[in-house]
């Protein structure tokens, strides 16, 4: 059978492999979803005894519905939240625990379920209509809910004897408990409610689109049906009005104050036994707050203040009391020469300014003193991500040790003592989990994941000044001195590395390659692992550092690696890496022979608010910059010589409600009165990730366009 196929079927070689981990606050069990085998779509809930090792199977979907049940169907608001989540798995997509791990909430097509994890008893809730984002409260005597009716959401609290109260709920155009767009898309934040600690109050965020323009995706195949209709957020238009309340569940209702017109991005929040801290953002990112808020008055107070020329990147875990009291908050270190991501306890350095901070996990017990930190970081070598313990006692200094060592890409999930690892390498196939306790494995996550048909071997080398990440690949049959048509197998965008040291993000790149490619993957300034300022450089020139990397690598490489015919180079790319591939032909025709454009922005007017401005700034205070990155524009321009007229190919979902298709319409539409060559192929029933096999189905089709246009490779 070859890859695409395989890929189709097993979701990339997924299927069957540990995820959603984690850990109960005193180390004594791990929880985790995984599906039965390499093509069982649907992901079941599981357990690990810590002490024993052992495995129990907690809640299968199917047995919990039936063997008919659809385990696909899923209410609007719960597709929408996997969307935002690229979450393609069927079954059980999250679930959630009291901190102790004793109790677990999941739904199952829209259906609310409550997992006993001590005794292993599995019963329904009945719920008023199909429940989303269920979560027990820290006590795991009740457990609250989301349920839309009519277009609003409205949360509810279910009490022990099983009694469901309203606990916020209003017309049609106001939701309550649920993650805006801009909050899941954007910055991370996919949930819009949390439990006091002591489980007698609840933050709700109340999320207002009523000023938001209606936009509408329908799929032409079946005409049969209704359009959908979402309020969706377009760049220089409206955003959500979100307010954050203090719902107590007798009655009470205490609103959150602070200047929500200055900062109206609600990025993130925690709550623990400090009380709740929020960080909230001015609508250009160049200035947040970090604020306690008082329960009993809901009044606010600045803990620390982000700010950056250009844009603020909080660090995903912060900002969280640290057992002392002092807040942990991510920032740049960026004087006395340092370029650094680093932890900052109210002002003072936590991390080593050597180290790339990503992501904050938790505390882990130390025994007799204070909890340290454990935080995924890169360490000088952008494409690796390993973990760190951090020392965050007052007066320690600054000290992160290393947790990992092997070359790869490294997470983790935390709880008490305890620490589970998530491995992926190049040396080997998927992720592999181990849960330690110090410096002993107690255990490990079995996988039932098929192993891929063969090991991608890619190059990995840092090129020209700017030390841009690549990598190269090879047909694994390739003999030294055959000279191959290159593929930019490229994406580009902020937020997101392609050259990682993990096998499974080389294998559909590696059956390009064995089909006769030198195959070609950069990751240009803007995007992360390197430094604050290579992320940073691209703001409102994002056109111009992007494709300039991306082709001063490709000469970089060539000179390294003579077999690369640049007199043959195909670029391909998806979302972010589909404008840039459609760039790329439209700018620079003289080395980009064709482009396969996937699901691109074309008008970024088009897109929403907070990604755009982000790095372009308002629309009606950069005409200028908007037109200069729009490949609708480029595509307008007469063509004066045949060569600039460069074939594309054009995929889009039709069901797509992030980037709508009306970007690939348009674009289409600028191409054909500019007599510029280009196919179409819409893909009926997709959003924006194209799951389910259609990506991997479309690689036959992608092949035959860069045959056609490269010459027979």
């Amino acid at each position: 059978m070859e890859y695409p196929e395989l890929a189709a079927r097993t979701r990339r070689f997924t299927r069957g492999t540990p995820r959603a981990v984690t850990v109960a606050d005193d180390g004594s069990r791990v929880l985790f979803l995984r599906s039965g085998g390499p093509e069982d779509p649907a992901d079941a809930l599981w357990l690990l005894e810590v002490a024993t090792g052992t495995e129990r199977l907690v809640a299968d979907p199917a047995t919990l519905l039936g063997a008919e049940a659809d385990l696909a169907a899923l209410p609007p608001a719960e597709r929408t939240l996997r969307e935002r989540l690229r979450l393609s798995a069927a079954g059980i997509g999250s679930y959630t625990t009291d901190p102790a791990a004793r109790v677990a909430v999941f739904t199952v097509a829209g259906r609310l379920f409550r997992a006993d994890l001590v005794h292993l008893d599995v019963v329904e809730v009945a719920t008023v209509g199909p429940a989303i984002d269920p979560r027990p409260d820290p006590t795991g005597q009740r457990l609250a809910y989301v349920t839309q009716t009519g277009g609003t959401g409205q949360l509810r609290v279910i009490e022990p004897d099983g009694t469901d109260n309203l606990l916020a709920g209003e017309d049609s155009g106001v939701s309550w408990g649920l993650a805006e767009h801009i909050a899941a898309e954007e910055f991370g934040r996919y949930r819009g409610y949390w439990w006091a600690p002591d489980g007698r109050s609840v933050l709700a965020a109340r999320v207002d689109e009523s000023r938001l323009p209606r936009w509408y995706t329908h799929d032409p195949a079946a005409p049969e049906s209704e359009p959908t209709s979402a309020a969706y957020p377009a760049a220089g238009g409206p955003n959500a009005e979100v307010s954050l309340h203090l719902l107590d569940l007798d009655g009470g209702w205490v609103d959150v104050h602070w200047d929500r017109e200055t900062y109206p991005y609600l990025v993130s929040v925690h709550w623990a036994e400090s009380g709740p801290l929020i960080t909230v953002l001015r609508r250009l990112q160049q200035h947040g707050l970090v604020l306690a808020i008082d329960p009993r008055t809901g009044e606010t107070q600045v803990h620390a203040e982000l700010a950056d020329p250009r844009w603020v990147e909080p660090i995903p875990g912060t900002p969280a009391h640290l057992p002392d009291g002092r807040v942990l908050v991510g920032g740049e270190l960026a004087h006395d020469g340092y370029d650094a991501r680093c932890l900052f306890a109210d002002g003072t350095l936590l991390t080593p300014p050597s180290l790339y901070v990503r992501r904050v996990v938790g505390r882990l017990a130390t025994g007799d003193g204070p909890a340290d930190l454990v935080v995924e970081a890169s360490d000088g070598e952008p494409s690796q991500r390993h973990l760190f313990r951090v020392r965050t006692t007052i007066g320690a200094g600054v000290e992160a040790r290393p947790l990992t060592t092997d070359p790869g890409w490294h997470t983790a999930a935390v709880g008490g003592d305890v620490l589970v690892v998530g491995a992926a390498s190049l040396d080997h196939p998927g992720i592999r989990w181990t849960v330690w306790r110090g410096d002993t494995e107690l255990a490990t996550l079995r996988s039932f994941a098929a192993t891929p048909p063969y090991a991608p071997r890619p190059v990995l080398e840092r090129v020209t000044d700017r030390g841009l990440p690549t990598a190269v690949l090879y047909p694994r049959d390739h003999v030294s001195g055959r000279r191959l048509p290159v593929l930019l197998d490229v994406y580009g965008g902020p937020g997101h590395q392609e050259v990682v040291a993990a096998r499974a993000a080389w294998l559909e790149r590696q059956w390009w390659a064995d089909h006769g490619f030198a195959v070609v993957t950069v990751d240009n300034r803007g995007t992360p692992g390197v430094a604050p300022s290579f992320e940073k450089v691209i703001h409102r020139r994002v056109a111009d550092v992007v494709l300039l990397d991306q082709v001063d690598a490709l000469t970089a490489l060539a000179g390294k690696h003579p077999d690369l015919d640049l007199g043959r180079v195909a670029v391909r790319g998806w979302s972010f890496g589909g404008w840039l591939a459609g760039l790329a032909v439209l700018r620079q025709p003289e080395l980009f022979r064709c482009a396969i454009v996937g699901a691109p922005v074309t008008d970024w007017a088009l897109y929403d608010t907070a990604y755009t401005e982000r790095y372009l700034g308002l629309p009606d205070e950069g005409v200028e910059v908007y037109a200069h990155h729009s490949l609708v524009e480029l595509a307008a321009e007469p063509v004066t010589r045949p060569d600039d007229a460069r074939p594309m190919l054009l995929v889009h979902g039709l069901a797509d409600d992030n980037v709508v298709a009306a970007h690939t319409l348009r674009l289409s539409a600028a191409l054909l009165a500019t007599g510029r060559p280009h196919a179409v192929i819409p893909l009926t029933g997709a959003t924006h990730m194209a799951a389910g096999g259609t990506a991997e189905r479309l690689l036959t089709l992608e092949l035959d366009f860069l045959r056609t246009h490269l010459g027979q490779v």
